[in-house]
């Protein structure tokens, strides 16, 4: 069943036009802001956008010319770390609930639950609609979304404890290389100081967050990011026009449309790209991340902004990045991006994953997962060819869960002993050995719990004559890599030395024809995975073609 939004009145279309004709005389008079009103017209519009080709453009609005961009610069290759934030009016409606709700602003609205994809009503056990749970606990905390809708929580959001040079210095202390906000999520809200909407945290808190963030980020060495996830609020918003939203506040809510009309309008398109241009021109990121839907916009927008990006950063002399999901952009001109996920083989295509430590957004009581976890997943994924991109939820008021900053600084502590084999390495004759395996690579995997033992070996390798390896649990016993057994001809030359990284007691090891077999160390540097440093006269790769030495390695 096709879900079809009310439309407004007699009455409202009557009140709309009034409230039109009051708000243009207002802005003609140098009134307030319109962004402090919860209803009138938009006084912030996006162009009317065709084409932003230049005489002098390095790269033209066709795929063919944009592949011709170096689409993953050495930085990125080199960076394996970044973080940004899922932060905004969505944390401070998830004040008071019992799970996290990232998709606030789609759910608040869903007084029958529905599939979003079909329309369909889930039913519950007995057959019969149900309302969805924030649906309800909106009610009880806020009133009926008929008098407070998505709009009015942005009025609540107060960000007083923000502190952009706390967030930055936490952010080094992490290890990440480069860190950045959610620019705008699927709520529409933008977190920077914005001509093309109202709806931005500058007109209603006075702080722009996006320009704050980047000082002080790049004032500590890092490199700035800004994700975007304003795609879906095609389909986030559609069923707010059977309560609260309006012609006016279509700025905020989209076009009215069916819940399942996945057209979006040109008005649509226009304001998407006029959104991203702002913050390119403004802000000149180093890394765009795209959340997904993006695949579902006209390819004629896709080719606009790619081409606008690259020719911008041409000019500023930067090599910036573009990532994204599904089939948003061709792997020519980005990066791909598994949403909590990550290939169970090595991949010859440099690639990245986003990651949360628990949910996207604040919630009460939120738990967050043990630093062991997070540090063997990057290692996963760096000995795969990947990058891991990793949330930070702060809380409502700008200040970050304490849980959080230790789970940051902890992480920090590992890659400042052991990060020369993650930073600036690439990947090795294969990734790993070891019994734990991941049962299918792709998105959203990390519901497999996986758990590593100290029998899981992961590889990176250094130019030709270093590789990594890390134990990936605090060993029990002696290590037996079984990789490295005289049998295989992984190196064509001898290993001249192994360390321990954080440790200045003796490798004692041998290679034999079960491995390479390492005496459990007196000293253990750290409780998280161990990473030996095994230095070769003159190690060349003599790939094994993916075979599986003693059914040991992860993969398919």
């Amino acid at each position: 069943m096709k879900v079809l939004n009310k439309q407004p009145s007699l009455k409202s279309v009557s009140t709309s036009l009034t409230t039109l004709a009051l708000v243009i005389g207002l802005t003609a008079c140098n009134a307030d802001k319109a962004s402090n009103a919860t209803t009138g017209v938009a006084t912030k519009q996006a162009a009317d956008v065709t084409t932003t080709e230049q005489k002098g453009d390095f790269y033209k609005e066709d795929w063919d010319s944009l592949a011709e961009v170096n689409h993953i610069p050495e930085w990125f290759q080199d960076a394996k770390l970044g973080l940004y934030t899922h932060w905004g009016p969505t944390a401070t409606a998830n004040i008071g609930l019992k799970w996290p709700a990232g998709w606030y602003g789609l759910n608040m609205y869903m007084d029958q639950s529905y599939d979003w994809k079909t329309g369909e009503p889930i039913l519950d056990k007995n057959g019969q609609p149900k309302t969805h749970y924030v649906f309800e606990q909106h009610v009880k905390n806020h009133g009926h979304p008929s008098q407070f809708g998505y709009k009015d929580i942005i009025k609540k959001f107060n960000p007083n404890k923000f502190d952009a040079a706390e967030w930055a210095e936490l952010f080094k202390r992490s290890g990440a290389k480069f860190a950045g906000p959610v620019a705008i999520h699927h709520d529409n809200f933008a977190m920077w100081d914005s001509e093309v909407t109202r709806w931005n945290v500058k007109d209603f808190t006075g702080i722009d967050v996006t320009g704050e963030l980047k000082r002080e980020i790049e004032a500590r060495d890092m490199k700035f990011i800004t994700s975007f996830h304003h795609a879906f609020t095609w389909v986030y918003y559609a069923n707010a026009y059977k309560f609260d939203a309006t012609q006016e506040t279509s700025d905020l809510y989209t076009d009215q449309h069916e819940l399942t009309d996945f057209k979006p309008t040109k008005r649509f398109h226009d304001n998407w790209f006029a959104i991203l241009k702002e913050v390119i021109d403004k802000y000149q990121p180093d890394v765009i991340w795209f959340d997904w839907w993006v695949e579902e916009l006209d390819e004629e927008y896709r080719k606009k902004f790619v081409a606008y990006y690259y020719n911008q950063a041409k000019k500023w002399g930067k090599d910036v990045v573009i990532n994204y999901k599904n089939t948003s952009f061709p792997s020519s001109v980005g990066v791909l991006d598994y949403e909590r996920g990550r290939p169970n083989k090595q991949k010859d295509e440099f690639w990245m994953t986003d990651t949360s430590p628990g949910a996207w957004y604040y919630y009460e009581n939120a738990k967050f997962v043990e630093p062991n976890e997070i540090v063997d997943i990057i290692i996963d994924i760096v000995s795969k060819n990947g990058l891991m991109l990793l949330n930070v939820p702060p809380n409502p008021d700008g200040s970050i869960p304490v849980e959080m900053q230790e789970l940051m600084i902890n992480m920090g502590d590992w890659l400042a002993v052991n990060g020369e084999g993650i930073y600036g390495t690439r990947p090795w004759t294969v990734f790993g050995e070891g019994p734990t395996r991941i049962r299918r690579g792709g998105h959203k995997i990390e519901k497999q719990r996986i758990k590593y033992t100290d029998k899981d070996i992961r590889f990176t390798k250094k130019g030709d004559d270093t590789v990594y390896a890390f134990v990936m649990d605090v060993p029990k016993n002696d290590i037996v890599i079984q990789t490295l057994n005289t049998n295989l001809a992984v190196l064509s030359s001898s290993i001249r030395s192994i360390e321990l990284l954080g440790s200045n007691e003796p490798v004692k090891w041998q290679r034999t024809v079960n491995g390479l077999e390492i005496e459990k160390p007196n000293d253990i540097p750290n409780q998280l995975a161990l990473t030996y440093k095994i230095n070769l006269y003159d190690e060349a790769e003599i790939g094994i073609g993916g075979e599986d030495p003693g059914a040991a390695i992860d993969g398919e």
